[in-house]
């Protein structure tokens, strides 16, 4: 399993946020950059990026995002990717691949055309709450079945699909292994990505051996559950 170390950005601090909710921010590092050369000098493939004051509409946070891509890391990048020049924003300031959440909902027919025009690199975020879509910074709930976004996804072209459970994020309780194991399951060979709940080592060999392909860290990785070495071995990074 690919393991991707998160990296949460508000206000060009490195935060993490309780189940989705802005005003739970812990703030871990005012050095993105910095916190980007420990993870690939652990030997991170890839590091994911959220932008939390894109997703919110309250500014964003571009050059913390290139002072992470000068780290060396290749980067996945989304929050607030509503059109074409957001969209272009984030690959000019160093991301590799772009993750899109509530535009599958509100504007599927730019999802379309992000997948058509980067074919391999866009990722497409399903964020969940009882396994209904939520969008918005996921303040606004919609009656959309999480399986059914995805699968739409994988038809436009999505290079890989963000599982999110939103009552698990941040809470170290341990990840939806069932559900993003079902997932993987119908959705395969598009890869899914776990998010959300990892709290132990345990947790990554679970999603490991129901056949997960990748999962997202940071909480557990800020408080020193574990090491990303570690995660590493328990997940069998490949």
């Amino acid at each position: 399993m690919l393991i991707l170390p998160s990296i949460d950005l508000l206000g060009g601090n490195v935060v993490r946020l309780y189940k989705g909710k802005r005003e739970s921010a812990t703030v871990y590092s005012n050095a993105p950059g910095e916190v980007a050369r420990g993870f690939v000098a652990a030997g991170a493939k890839r590091v994911h990026v959220v932008d939390l004051d894109a997703a919110f509409g309250s500014g964003d946070n571009r050059a913390a995002l290139r002072a992470i891509a000068e780290a060396g890391a290749e980067i996945q990048a989304g929050g607030g990717v509503r059109d074409l020049a957001s969209a272009r924003a984030l690959l000019d300031a160093g991301a590799h691949a772009i993750v899109v959440g509530t535009s599958a909902v509100k504007q599927p027919e730019l999802v379309q055309a992000l997948c058509a025009e980067l074919p391999g690199r866009v990722v497409v975020a399903v964020d969940a709450r009882d396994q209904k879509v939520a969008v918005e910074g996921w303040n606004e709930a919609t009656d959309i079945e999480a399986a059914d976004l995805a699968a739409r996804a994988v038809e436009w072209g999505a290079a890989s699909i963000l599982y999110t459970d939103i009552t698990r994020d941040g809470t170290g309780i341990g990840p939806n292994v069932e559900a993003t194991a079902r997932l993987a399951r119908a959705l395969h060979p598009t890869p899914v990505i776990a998010s959300g709940g990892i709290g132990t080592l345990d947790h990554l060999r679970a999603l490991a051996l129901a056949g997960v392909p990748q999962s997202v860290i940071g909480r557990a990785l800020y408080e020193n559950k574990f090491t990303l070495a570690q995660a590493f071995l328990a997940a069998g990074h490949v």
